[in-house]
């Protein structure tokens, strides 16, 4: 005899299909009895569409604590992907082994109690009666990592993902590969802001999702709203007790924020502008921070008659020489309908005037190239505490008075992740990128330049340079 479909299921499945699941998988989890709510069913929505050939080959469900991540992880492997396809080999990974198998096994008690399953404790494998099975895997240090190199799993779903380095994800990365006809590997990410992998996550999942540019990633966001099931006062006894960037991490689920961050009241909502006016700008100017393994970075500012400076577009490229520079930022001046002798100075870092070997300059080459330089002032608590200041502050009501545009991605991505120096806690700790071009402070510093540059025209009725 079937199972009676009951009324609530019913809806279950009708709610389902409404947030992008399929029929099929809908039916896999009813017949599981698994109920996910409305931001997990997004999750496994984005989960199917990593079976499309152009689709998705990486899901993160992060933000707020007690969102229901780790639910919806283990639910979408076991019922969902393990009883669709036969022999599926799951490696789940979480930071510290003993928390993983205990999550594990409250899990996979609460889960699959309608799923035919074995478990084995002393190996931490689960397996299906399709043969499909998930391995309980851990990182209590890194190192651990090295442990999976080498093998292949068709689906490996990661807790905790900002606990690992942006190395580490790599490697393990490798790892996410199948032979198994028709399925395409991929991986599945749960975490909240913070951690050593902020950085990496923050870029690969959250930047593509804020730009609506996602690719080869979906990210789902979570909030303590969004778990039902969460105890009655957890949101407002627990995490509403917080303060600073665990506030603003673990409860509201913001990944501009870091522990230590300098720039503690920048907001992507306040600061960051979709659109401008041109006809109000007064006045055009651009500012440079040289680099070759580092990124040149460009930035175009514009002021309002009220004194608001509008960071408009952005260029930032690394390893090219100066004729290639030179083109593209002419282009993006044409862009904007600007050429140089449009703008009120171009101005760039002390290192770009320093003479060479041969008595020329950088700043000559870009001279020669149609790009007159003027140095910028390079004063870096100044700098840094003008920004502050131009940002204002929200909460206590301090309007800002600087705004960029959503295009110039490299410095809103930049902002978030500067921490203060631990040695002079007024300045920036200088960071570099890494060979791949991760991180960096190369767009911050070229921010500080186009700000700073100009503000002290304000103060002082001129200009060096000008």
């Amino acid at each position: 005899m079937e199972k009676e479909t009951k009324p609530h299921e019913v809806n279950y499945f009708h709610e389902g299909l409404e947030w992008g699941c399929g029929r099929e998988q809908m039916e896999l989890l009813v017949k599981a009895g698994i109920m996910l709510q409305s931001r997990q069913l997004a999750a496994s929505a984005a989960a199917r569409a990593c079976d499309e050939a152009n689709g998705p080959n990486a899901i993160g469900y992060g933000g707020a604590r007690a969102g229901g991540k780790s639910h919806w992880l283990l639910a979408q492997i076991g019922a969902d992907d393990c009883q669709r396809v036969r022999g599926l080999k799951c490696l789940l990974l979480r930071k510290v082994g003993k928390a993983n198998l205990e999550n594990f096994e409250d899990f996979r008690r609460r889960l699959f109690r309608l799923l035919p399953h074995e478990f084995n404790s002393s190996r931490a494998v689960l397996t299906f009666a399709n043969e499909s099975r998930i391995v309980a895997g851990h990182f209590q240090n890194e190192k651990d990592i090295d442990a999976y190199l080498g093998l292949e799993y068709d689906v490996i779903g990661i807790e905790e993902a900002t606990t690992l380095s942006y190395r580490k994800q790599l490697d393990i990365s490798t790892c996410c590969r199948s032979s198994k006809p028709g399925w395409r590997p991929r991986i599945y990410s749960t975490t909240n802001p913070g951690g050593v992998g902020h950085a990496w996550y923050k870029e690969k999942f959250i930047d593509p999702f804020y730009r609506g540019e996602e690719k080869e990633t979906r990210f789902i966001s979570a909030r303590v709203s969004d778990n039902k099931m969460t105890n009655d006062g957890y949101e407002t006894q627990v995490l509403g007790k917080l303060t600073g960037w665990q506030r603003r991490a673990w409860l509201e689920g913001e990944w501009d924020i870091a522990a230590g961050q300098f720039f503690t009241t920048f907001h992507r909502d306040m600061h960051v502008i979709q659109s401008f006016d041109r006809t109000k700008a007064t006045e055009w100017w651009c500012a440079m921070d040289y680099g070759f393994k580092h990124y040149t970075v460009v930035l175009l500012g514009c002021r309002d008659g009220d004194g608001n400076i509008y960071v408009i577009d952005e260029y930032a490229q690394r390893k090219t020489l100066a004729p290639v520079h030179a083109a593209n930022i002419q282009e993006l001046l044409r862009r904007h309908g600007l050429d140089t002798r449009s703008l009120r100075g171009f101005f760039a870092g002390a290192d770009i005037f320093s003479t060479e070997s041969d008595g020329s300059t950088v700043a000559s080459r870009y001279g020669s190239l149609g790009i007159a330089l003027k140095p910028a002032n390079s004063s870096r608590r100044a700098g840094w505490a003008e920004l502050l200041e131009r940002f204002g502050d929200p909460g206590t009501g301090v309007a800002p008075s600087l705004f960029i545009h959503e295009r110039c991605h490299r410095v809103i991505e930049t902002l978030p992740l500067l921490q203060h120096d631990a040695g002079a806690s007024e300045d920036v700790h200088k960071v570099d990128c890494d060979d791949d071009g991760h991180g960096g402070d190369d767009a911050a510093d070229c921010l500080r330049y186009l700000v700073h540059t100009r503000a002290l025209k304000s103060a002082s009725g001129k200009l060096r340079g000008l």
